[in-house]
């Protein structure tokens, strides 16, 4: 079987410290899978190593089935890999359409025209249309980024990774620093994603862990300590003693 999303014997040492050691991942294709562990465990190293950000010191990563390990992250992205930040990194003056309008430009290999009117192409409005409305940000596609609520903004960014057309996305932390009260609509939005989109979710939050995924890895040390469905991951000791406590476990 060919997997969207794999690594290899994945490792990435530091001098004499070892961030993440031997990390096997395999996602099928819409696959919806979480990765947890306590702070420390090495998510972030991981992810800057899927994305491009780090290169390893050791080890492989897949995309459909095409090593993808030596490409520079403009060169995933192109292939499909996308990824969300713990913290936003979007413009606050443009406004929700603007933003996703130029990454559905550049998916559609249209953003060097820069002489065109954004939302001249019919295909690109339709693009719009079609994300804004699945995040439910219609009501508010022409306000300032800056004047949304934080919820809202975390909603867009997962908007425009998905408006950039990816085969698997890479949420990082989407519900970081976003009020209990605006959570239930971050739940919405992921669940929203298309079906043949492959997701990996880094996420503190247990309920919308638990409430997504249909299966989860558990990252302690660097290494994957356990992987299974979440029934299976609520039951094991091992994963109550990383996150209670042997005495509590």
């Amino acid at each position: 079987m060919t997997f969207t999303l794999e690594t290899t014997a994945l490792e990435r040492r530091f001098g004499g410290l070892v961030a993440t050691a031997n990390v096997s991942l395999r996602l099928e294709r819409g696959a919806r899978h979480a990765l947890i562990g306590p702070n420390g465990a090495g998510k972030t190293t991981l992810i800057n190593l899927l994305t491009g950000v780090l290169s390893p010191s050791a080890g492989r990563i897949l995309l459909d089935g095409v090593d993808i390990t030596a490409l520079r992250p403009d060169q995933r992205v192109k292939r499909g890999l996308v990824r969300t930040f713990q913290i936003n990194q979007l413009f606050p003056d443009l406004t929700p359409l603007t933003t996703v309008g130029l990454a559905v430009s550049r998916r559609l290999g249209l953003d060097t025209q820069f002489w065109r009117r954004l939302g001249a192409r019919l295909e690109v409005v339709d693009g719009c249309v079609d994300v804004l409305e699945r995040f439910g940000l219609m009501d508010v596609m022409n306000a300032q980024v800056a004047t949304l609520p934080y919820g809202r903004q975390r909603l867009l960014e997962i908007a425009t990774a998905i408006a950039c057309g990816p085969r698997v996305l890479l949420l990082d932390e989407p519900a970081a620093g976003v009020p209990e009260s605006e959570r239930d609509g971050i739940l919405q939005g992921i669940a929203a994603l298309p079906p043949d989109v492959t997701v990996l979710l880094i996420e503190h939050d247990m309920d919308l862990v638990f409430r997504f995924a249909d299966r989860i890895s558990v990252l302690v040390n660097g290494a994957i300590l356990t992987e299974g469905t979440p029934a299976e991951i609520a039951a094991d000791p091992r994963v109550r003693a990383v996150y209670l406590g042997t005495d509590h476990a």
